[in-house]
């Protein structure tokens, strides 16, 4: 079982950029992917992307590609995502995820329910 705390989340003008980091405490001997949703005022929640560190696997979602960069830390202890070039449409509360995987994120990490711990959120608004 691991816990999951979010920071770094604020607001920003577009175009701007932004690092959210996620503390990672429990049970890290396992083997989990580990990953990044989001939710936009009146959206549905929508992956952004995942890693797998022991496959050196990363994964994001078409809308962030080329922007966002998710990477975690030496020790396991915390995951991050650095967001550049940020627009209106990144508004939206950000939530990292876990899930003890022994075979790699893939498939389904976009997948809403594949996940089992879920921080609670830091919220991220892009304004002029």
């Amino acid at each position: 079982q691991v816990k999951l705390v979010e920071s770094g989340g604020g607001s920003v003008q577009p175009g701007g950029s932004l690092r959210l980091a996620c503390g990672i405490s429990g049970d890290t001997s396992k083997r989990y992917c580990l990953g990044w949703f989001r939710q936009a005022p009146g959206k549905e929640r929508e992956a952004i992307g995942a890693i797998y560190k022991p496959y050196s696997s990363t994964y994001y979602t078409d809308s962030v590609k080329g922007r966002f960069t998710i990477s975690q830390n030496n020790a396991d202890t915390a995951l991050y995502l650095d967001m550049n070039n940020l627009n209106f449409m990144d508004t939206a509360m950000y939530y990292c995820v876990a899930d003890q995987r022994d075979l790699g994120c893939h498939p389904y990490w976009w997948e809403e329910d594949k996940w089992e711990y879920w921080g609670q959120g830091t919220q991220v608004t892009v304004s002029s």
